[in-house]
């Protein structure tokens, strides 16, 4: 049975209040450790990779990335040897997310943020041909013409229920499967988990519908930060729906949501499919930090 079978998600009602009928669409399930938008994006990919007989796969990420994880876990499952190229001086330190990656056997390779921000130029991927041989690259967060293509096998017929279609954004390429695979009727709305000002220019590469909008409100800070509001929020969701959630990216997307209708804000339909993409393994690592600065944790 290959990793990459065909599945769907299981949908979980979550709650019916003031005319709104909120739905989850637990992604994170699909996979014990190739999960949520991961599995779809790396679906395709390590297929081609197969294909074209490519016994190596390199990648980058930062030292808590789901990315690196999902790549390190789905390429030890479909044996391929796995290459992390991580961002920054935390590359050198011991989290939870780099212990995995190299429990699954991935080989880690530190950058400085310098070198690392040239990482989509020839020169510099020839530099990694030239220290780790032949390998198949899978950009930062796995985002390519292939990764959409997996997106897009989210939503289902009974989907078209829905008139709204939630999702976190980050690289992009999650958001523009589902824009790209969303019925007429449907409008979907992406909440930015950073900072990032040409977030819309990066999913219009993908995708040329005008079905969509952004939100770049819940933030928090910036990506990967936090504050005990939103930490209180997750614990109070898990106890109440019996489902965790991520801080850096579903935690922030729930949040948003359930702010937007309690202020009255909210100006889309009221049958509202939220899309949990996972990113559950970072829990341990942002609790870490958490307990360092003597903060709320987040209760597993």
């Amino acid at each position: 049975m290959s990793l990459f079978e065909d599945r769907n998600s299981v949908n979980q009602f979550l709650k019916s209040f003031n005319g709104f009928e909120i739905t989850l669409k637990r992604e994170d399930q699909l996979h014990p450790t190739v999960s949520g938008n991961k599995f779809r994006k790396l679906k395709y990919n390590l297929q081609q990779a197969q294909k074209r007989g490519y016994k190596s796969l390199l990648t980058f990420g930062g030292a808590f990335s789901n990315h690196l994880a999902a790549t390190a876990a789905a390429g030890k499952i479909m044996g391929f040897q796995t290459i992390g190229i991580v961002r920054g001086e935390e590359a050198y330190s011991s989290n939870p997310t780099l212990q995995f990656c190299k429990d699954q056997g991935m080989t880690l390779s530190g950058v400085s943020r310098a070198d690392y921000r040239l990482k989509d130029r020839y020169e510099f991927i020839q530099t990694l041909r030239n220290k780790f041989g032949n390998f198949y690259p899978l950009p930062e967060g796995g985002t390519n013409p292939l990764a959409v293509k997996g997106c897009k096998e989210i939503l289902t017929d009974e989907d078209a229920f829905f008139d709204v279609i939630a999702c976190s954004v980050a690289t992009g390429g999650t958001f523009a499967g589902l824009i790209e695979s969303a019925l007429p009727h449907q409008h979907l709305i992406g909440f930015s988990a950073l900072k990032n000002q040409n977030l819309p220019k990066e999913i219009e590469q993908w995708s040329y519908r005008q079905n969509w909008s952004l939100n770049h409100d819940y933030t928090f800070g910036g990506y990967a930060k936090v504050t005990p509001e939103l930490i209180e929020f997750i614990n109070t969701f898990n106890k109440n729906f019996k489902t965790p959630l991520d801080p850096v990216y579903t935690g922030k997307l729930l949040f948003g949501i359930f702010d937007l209708i309690k202020n009255k804000q909210w100006v889309f339909g009221k049958k509202i499919l939220i899309i949990h993409t996972g990113g559950l393994q970072g829990i341990e690592g942002m609790n870490q930090k958490l307990a360092k600065k003597a903060a709320p944790q987040i209760i597993v």
